[in-house]
């Protein structure tokens, strides 16, 4: 059952108000993959415009923050803690982004941490598009959710 439409086939946001309050956890991943040289200079803090990573990882967090506003039936979320991990995976020339959302609330945070790995590759992407406009942004996924009715949810493999 799709939750986001009505019986008439409309779309609207989900009523949580019956739901109960659960801690609600979520970690979601994703890559970026680019040429070495780029790779060098994202990992060296030798591109023009700064630190990359420490952009990007802000970056990242506010865009979980700002979720809702980018997703038009997403619940506002009063997160509680947004973690966000880089890794340089050098012989794939990649950066790989985790991120982590928690909150206590009715519903759960998967959207905040799917968010934050996006815009935390977009990130990337943008400070260091000059000298690599052929980045790959790909493997954006849940790896976990934690909470609320449906309990805990991993992803194989």
């Amino acid at each position: 059952m799709l939750t986001h439409f009505d019986a008439a086939g409309q779309a609207h946001m989900v009523d949580i108000a019956d739901k109960a309050i659960t801690r609600r956890v979520a970690i979601a991943q994703g890559s970026i993959r680019m040429q070495a040289a780029t790779l060098a200079r994202v990992r060296d803090g030798s591109a023009a415009k700064g630190d990359v990573l420490g952009i990007a990882r802000i970056a990242a967090i506010q865009g979980a923050k700002r979720t809702a506003d980018l997703i038009p039936l997403c619940h506002p979320i009063a997160l509680t803690r947004v973690t966000v991990e880089f890794s340089i995976d050098e012989s794939a020339a990649t950066v790989h982004c985790q991120a982590r959302a928690e909150c206590d609330g009715r519903t759960g945070v998967e959207m905040e941490a799917l968010t934050a790995v996006q815009v935390g590759l977009l990130t990337i992407y943008d400070m260091v598009k000059a000298v690599d406009r052929g980045m790959v942004i790909n493997n954006v996924r849940l790896l976990e959710k934690h909470g609320g009715k449906s309990g805990s949810w991993v992803a194989e493999g």
